[in-house]
């Protein structure tokens, strides 16, 4: 897998140019990941609601044709979008999905910090008052929020053509948090989102970017 770090990049031509590679690789076309960050954007997947945009004051909104719902994209942020072929690499979707998610696991256990899964609701989660705790979430009762005490730091949105993966997973390191309350992030009114920064952890983008990267050429290799 060939990784390019594209450094930060309009929303609106990056996602041109996946689906351009994408329609146009062939059986023998080397994967490839593109690692960026983006200006402000809010970007709608195919089952957004327009009613999960809020108030988006002068950020543009573009709809797209991933999964899942609305969500936000801005500096200090880093954005990976695995572009592979996943009959070549020999798992389906649900595993491709599953090893994204574990590369953002892994990559905040080099910050000490513990992300978890919450079922039907694809992304990466961290406790915020004890975001290093390693104790598994326990299901919410009938009728409570599955996310009370959660912090959203890590969002997917993936589209498979033929095969073929684009658009990916984006990963707050320290950013403006502010635009999320602009909308129902993923669709959840109220969830709260959540970076690095937040949370105690400071690090530069290029380092997150790396560590994000390296866990991902691992873990989606065939």
């Amino acid at each position: 897998m060939q990784v390019k770090v594209l450094g930060q990049v309009e929303y609106l031509p990056t996602y041109r140019a996946m689906q351009a590679f994408t329609e146009g690789r062939g059986p023998d076309t080397p994967d490839e990941m593109w690692i960026c960050e983006h200006p402000p954007v809010f970007t709608q997947g195919l089952a957004g609601k327009a009613d999960h945009v809020l108030e988006p004051g002068a950020i543009p909104v573009v709809s797209t044709n991933r999964g899942g719902q609305v969500t936000y994209h801005g500096p200090g942020q880093v954005v990976a979008y695995p572009l592979i072929d996943l009959q070549r690499a020999g798992y389906f979707v649900k595993e491709y999905v599953y090893r994204l998610e574990e590369a953002v696991i892994r990559t905040l256990a080099d910050y000490g910090v513990t992300g978890h899964r919450v079922a039907g609701a694809p992304g990466i989660y961290v406790r915020l008052a004890d975001p290093g705790s390693h104790h598994a979430l326990t299901g919410p009762q009938p009728g409570a929020n599955p996310f009370a005490g959660l912090g959203k730091i890590a969002a997917l949105g993936i589209k498979v053509s033929r095969h073929a993966t684009y658009h990916g997973l984006a990963f707050n390191v320290g950013m403006d948090l502010e635009p999320f309350r602009r909308i129902n992030p993923c669709g959840y009114p109220g969830l709260e989102t959540v970076d690095l920064s937040t949370i105690g952890v400071f690090t530069h983008w290029n380092e997150a970017a790396a560590r994000l990267g390296h866990k991902l050429q691992s873990l989606l290799a065939p």
